[in-house]
């Protein structure tokens, strides 16, 4: 996989909208992969003002949800729905109709399921799908020993991934749901490009557990290595773990202008 190391969440943000910019110049109905949470922001945010500028034309981009919480109602502020209703479609100026997400209000969950797998080969596949990686590794939420071939189905969060999210829901972590239907592995794995964002110290183990690591279900990220197309994007404190930092700076810094990530 290629390692960008940048100097922060911003820079980071700028170098994937324009690798999603470009992908729109070349395929304007590509379907784009997106996740939720704080790390993302810097993305939408940059994407948002080129298609204001004029430099992205996204009016028939499509956006596929990489996970969502079961039990949340779609509308409920903080289902993954919502969320990115206000920070991606509505900054890019996107429809309902061009999104796809998995029904975590079914009865039948696992059907659903099976249901947004169908429904992202039916769409052509994910184009390029933006990753952020939690503390312990995991993708999406598949959680550490998930199987590296798992499909989309219903996952139980671990604690810490509670705690973590529990910010979102006014610090209460009696308010964040225990389970979530989640891309699988072997889903995301389908994507033509991987690009996982990672910013700040606390994410460090986890990106040298991906990057340099063995390839293993306790960190579930390491499966990008398994993949033809992979790019991770670090700030310095994301980084600063990584053994191999100085020949990712110098590959980086080497690489042709028009190879792009």
């Amino acid at each position: 996989m290629e390692v960008v190391i940048v100097p922060d969440a911003r820079s980071g943000g700028e170098l994937i909208a324009e690798a999603m910019a470009e992908l729109l110049r070349h395929k304007p109905d590509a379907l784009l992969g997106v996740a939720t949470g704080s790390t993302p922001l810097p993305v939408y945010q940059a994407l948002a003002a080129k298609v204001r500028a004029g430099e992205a034309d996204i009016s028939r981009a499509r956006i596929a949800q990489l996970d969502e919480y079961v039990g949340l109602p779609a509308d409920h502020p903080e289902s993954y729905r919502s969320v990115l209703r206000r920070e991606v479609l509505e900054p890019l100026g996107i429809g309902m109709e061009a999104f796809l997400g998995p029904d975590g209000t079914a009865e039948d969950i696992r059907a659903a399921s099976q249901a947004y797998d169908a429904a992202l080969a039916a769409a052509g596949g994910v184009d390029l799908q933006l990753l952020g990686i939690g503390t312990d590794g995991h993708i999406g939420f598949n959680e550490p020993c998930s199987s590296l071939a798992s499909r989309t189905r219903i996952k139980t969060l671990t604690e810490q991934t509670r705690v973590d999210n529990a910010r979102f829901f006014d610090g209460d972590i009696a308010q964040v749901p225990h389970h979530v239907i989640t891309q699988g592995i072997g889903t995301i794995l389908e994507a033509r490009h991987l690009v996982l964002l990672a910013t700040g110290e606390n994410k460090a183990d986890a990106v040298a557990a991906t990057v340099e690591g063995p390839l293993a279900a306790v960190c579930p990220a390491s499966a990008l290595q398994l993949h033809p197309h992979a790019t991770v994007v670090v700030d310095e404190g994301a980084a600063s773990k990584l053994k191999l930092a100085d020949y990712f700076r110098h590959t980086f810094a080497n690489k042709p202008e028009w190879q792009g990530i």
